[in-house]
């Protein structure tokens, strides 16, 4: 492990999120990790807020930044060794409508709903961080839905599918069957685009 914040080259990173794909795509590409994971008293979730009128690639600017300020200073107050941190954050987005992670399963249903036979965006950004030192970077892919029925639909709400997901599903689980189209990154769309974010990483030398 690098001793100071200031050297330009480490050998592992703390991963500020607690998504299993994010840490899956970056063990796929080699990076060693450690978990910074909020505590109970950290309201993580009130970082995602959505602010009136704010476009889709905004916000998931802003909130890729918010989440690397607190996981900074988490890093600093659990006085760990330095190491970069990574953050990141996708939504998904019809025309300027934000879609973010449904709160029950009636709301699932009407984000899958709409999703159904139409095109979206899905945004992710990255960022890492140490100290002052920071980069970003923003990945938008657009999927294209093929129409589905709403007994399909239904089945993949009631199956618990669409908790803990920006515009309620996974491109990795069986909704990759209702996709007719990508144009983009499918990492990027996972979670975590791999290219954006080995460009971010290599002047960390990781």
């Amino acid at each position: 492990m690098s001793a100071s914040p200031s050297a330009t080259s480490f050998d592992f990173l703390y991963l500020a999120s607690q998504s299993p794909r994010r840490r899956q795509l970056l063990e796929q590409i080699g990076v060693k990790l450690e978990l910074l994971l909020p505590t109970a008293e950290e309201d993580a979730e009130a970082l995602e807020a959505v602010l009136p009128g704010e476009k889709p690639e905004a916000y998931v600017q802003r909130v890729t930044q918010l989440k690397l300020d607190a996981a900074l200073q988490r890093l600093e107050r659990r006085g760990l060794p330095p190491a970069p941190v990574l953050c990141s954050d996708t939504t998904v987005a019809i025309d300027d409508d934000i879609l973010g992670k449904p709160v029950d399963a009636a709301e699932a249903l009407a984000m899958l709903t709409r999703l159904a036979g139409r095109r979206h965006r899905v945004i992710t950004g990255v960022a890492v961080g140490l100290g002052a030192r920071r980069d970003a970077r923003l990945s938008v892919s657009e999927v294209e839905f093929a129409p589905v029925s709403q007994a399909v639909l239904q089945r993949y709400v009631d199956g618990g599918q669409p908790f803990g997901k920006a515009g309620s599903y996974a491109i990795q689980s069986e909704a990759a069957a209702w996709i007719s189209h990508i144009a983009g990154s499918y990492s990027g769309i996972m979670g975590l685009p791999l290219f954006e974010t080995a460009q971010l990483l290599e002047p960390w030398g990781l």
